[in-house]
């Protein structure tokens, strides 16, 4: 008996964009970034993992995150994106699906975003259980134009590889 392994691979893109709103935290990749304002949105607004979210539930076909996680339940209100991002992690791992990488834009004027980048990887790659390595964090400006030049918005943008084995025997 011979056994074949074909792999098979998806790309996922996934985007976001919430308002800058004052008394709510600035979440970010699942951190607490310092500063005045937060996001608005029904969970923690967390654009970059909601961007995430997106990007993995393309590339494995399992809909979107307002499908899988509508705003017109009570249970996610305020919902803390790290806990969204497990869900769909477990999901994936129902499928066999297995993330390559991630590739991840925030889109924001402020705050500088630089020094904390390197944690935001981390808490990333820790979430999913992937290697440190396997995931990249962007931070651009809008160069003052639209709501994110602005500073009224921030938004993310994020594409995944994912791997799914299989198997079969001859």
């Amino acid at each position: 008996m011979i056994e074949q392994r074909n792999d098979e691979y998806r790309t996922g893109i996934g985007t976001d964009i919430h308002r800058i709103v004052e008394g709510r935290k600035l979440m970010l990749c699942g951190l607490y970034v310092p500063y005045p304002a937060g996001l608005a949105g029904h969970s923690d607004g967390d654009v970059a993992l909601h961007a995430v979210i997106d990007a993995l539930l393309g590339a494995s076909a399992m809909g979107d995150i307002g499908t899988l996680f509508p705003d017109t339940q009570p249970r996610w209100k305020d919902a803390d994106s790290k806990e969204l991002l497990y869900i769909v992690k477990e999901k994936l791992e129902e499928k066999q699906w297995e993330v390559v990488n991630i590739d991840l834009i925030i889109h924001a004027e402020q705050p500088n975003l630089e020094p904390v980048k390197g944690q935001m990887k981390r808490c990333v790659a820790g979430l999913l259980g992937i290697d440190f390595t396997a995931v990249n964090v962007k931070a651009k400006t809008n160069e003052q134009l639209g709501d994110v030049g602005t500073g009224e918005a921030m938004a993310a943008t994020a594409i995944v590889l994912l791997k799914k084995k299989k198997r079969r025997t001859l």
